[in-house]
């Protein structure tokens, strides 16, 4: 039995493998096919295809070129820059490299249905317009469940994500799997992406990268929004269909605008830290304005809601948000695999990992290494001194932990360097937000002498009040950062401190990461020379540091 579920699944992964060379064929599930496209089936012969995205790199561990930069410094109070390893899911069986698999479209009602059933559907569903579905026919049924599934909890799409999984492992039928990405021989299984995920296939993954064009705020020209995406301008709250706006490079449809999308994590004001709350989207939607997309935006949708009329909690079911399946692995698949990680990490953990955040908790561990090492010489000096007869053997000791000294010599600069780095994207962050606050402030002026004449206006007053307050904890988030990182460097001696900041200034800067960087080489020393940190002296700094600024 188990010769033939592999014999039936390799045949037909040939055949897949040879079919994904060409487009296949239009569908209402795939109403743009392209080459490259990949095909899984749905009950009911409903299809879910998807696009596979190569990160760079080699191997599991990947290398230095894995890292990434996500958010926009200039974007909103939860989309502060920061480093990223993006890591793919499956290798893609060439020189060692691998990739993650993220969904072409939007989830949409028709492949709800396939899955779940109609009944399913009306019962999650909060939207009156698809209690009309049983009564269509026709071209107009076909539209209507090619629209983005959307106005249903946050739980009916885990529900349907865990039945939509059963139904593909069916021991029974093991051509549904035939053309699932593997990880070791094993089947992937559906989930929603990441957000890292799903920010590195909106930048255009690894081809923008290496085109230089992986920072930009949007893969294609904001002039050129009507043509990628469904927006508020275009589509004024109205879902469409998927598919009908023209695809990015990588060949997704709908990446911008039409449903904002769900992701797989909590949201937290910093994607990595911070309070966990509902549950992150990104994307934007049919009510985003179009001068707002951007690969960065992500909002919070709350999962469980208070209803302010009804003074109750209830399930969150938005009419503009819905979901983009991924298909992931696990970790660790056999035990083969983990073995073969498990050597490779040595090699990872004496590079890679030392530049992430979850390695820098090493830090001042390796300064007191350091420190240790030194006190070990006039030690070593006097055993010489009192031992003539032990002079060559206490050499060799002295000359082995001078190695050892000088590679914590290089350890700590380039710690003190990535912690000077961090606490200068801190600072650009905390300069974007004082600007922002600071044209909130005149805005709020003007309202409250508008709602002195009209209390129409009062509303506005209420949601920039709200801004400023929002602003105002992101700031403070930002600071802290900034605090504690030049509080990490100031442990590290003067002559680290220098190499750091002769670093980061011998390299390409704009006029603002300029700005920041002589007001953090000030504040790297008040503290070195203090001990401690004045943040309202540091803040009032940047205040005035940044007044009337200007990017131009």
């Amino acid at each position: 039995m188990i010769f033939l579920f592999f014999a039936v699944a390799c045949c037909l992964a040939v055949s897949m493998n040879a079919a994904l060379a060409e487009a296949p064929p239009q569908t209402p599930y795939n109403p743009k096919p392209a080459e490259g496209d990949l095909v899984l089936p749905m009950p009911g012969d409903a299809e879910m295809v998807f696009r596979r995205v190569p990160v760079p790199g080699s191997g599991f561990w990947g290398d230095q070129s894995r890292i990434i930069q996500i958010g926009d410094a200039s974007g909103g109070i939860f989309e502060g820059l920061q480093r990223t390893q993006i890591s793919g899911s499956f290798p893609s069986g060439t020189d060692e490299a691998w990739e993650l698999v993220m969904a072409k479209y939007e989830l949409t009602r028709g492949q709800y249905v396939a899955v779940m059933g109609m009944d399913a559907l009306l019962a999650a569903s909060g939207d009156p317009e698809d209690k009309k579905l049983p009564t269509l026919k026709g071209r107009e049924l076909r539209d209507a469940l090619m629209l983005p599934l959307a106005y249903v909890g946050h739980g009916d799409v885990l529900e349907f994500i865990r039945r939509y999984n059963q139904w593909l492992f069916d021991s029974a039928h093991p051509e549904r799997v035939a053309a699932m990405p593997r990880l070791d021989e094993v089947p992937g299984f559906m989930r929603l992406p990441t957000e890292d995920e799903w920010e590195y296939c909106a930048r255009g993954g690894l081809a923008s990268i290496q085109a230089g064009a992986f920072d930009n705020a949007l893969p294609f020209a904001a002039a050129e929004a009507n043509e990628f995406a469904w927006h508020l301008g275009n589509a004024k709250h109205q879902l469409r269909p998927v598919g009908l706006r023209k695809p990015d490079a990588g060949g997704f449809h709908d990446l911008f605008g039409n449903a904002q999308e769900m992701t797989s994590g909590l949201f937290r004001p910093e994607i990595w830290q911070g309070k966990p709350g509902g549950v992150a989207v990104r994307g934007g939607s049919v009510s985003t304005p179009a001068a707002d997309l951007r690969s960065a935006l992500r909002a919070e949708l709350d999962v469980y809601a208070w209803n302010v009329d009804e003074k109750k909690v209830e399930e969150r079911r938005s009419f503009n948000t819905g979901a983009r399946l991924a298909i992931g692995a696990n970790v660790v698949v056999t035990s083969g695999q983990r073995a073969r990680i498990e050597k490779e990490y040595e090699a990872y953990k004496a590079d890679l990992r030392r530049t992430m955040p979850v390695g820098r908790t090493l830090d001042n561990l390796v300064s007191q290494a350091s420190v240790q090492i030194g006190a070990a010489d006039p030690i070593i000096e006097r055993l010489i001194k009192d031992n003539p007869a032990l002079k060559e053997p206490l050499g060799a000791v002295q000359s082995t932990l001078d190695k050892a000294r000088e590679r914590l010599e290089l350890a700590q600069r380039e710690s003190a360097r990535s912690l000077a780095q961090d606490a200068a994207r801190n600072g650009v962050n905390l300069s974007v937000y004082l600007s922002r606050l600071e044209r909130l402030t005149d805005t709020l002026a003007l309202a409250k002498e508008l709602a002195e004449t009209s209390t129409r206006y009062q509303e506005q007053v209420a949601a920039v009040e709200k801004s400023m307050a929002e602003l105002k904890t992101a700031l403070g988030e930002q600071m802290q950062g900034y605090k504690d990182k030049i509080g990490t460097l100031g442990e590290y001696e003067k002559a680290y401190i220098d190499f750091a900041f002769t670093e980061l200034e011998g390299r390409e800067m704009t006029k603002r990461e300029r700005l920041v960087m002589k007001l953090l080489k000030g504040h790297a020393q008040n503290f070195a020379e203090q001990r401690r940190a004045d943040t309202e002296l540091w803040l009032e700094e940047f205040r005035k540091g940044f007044a009337e600024f200007s990017d131009s």
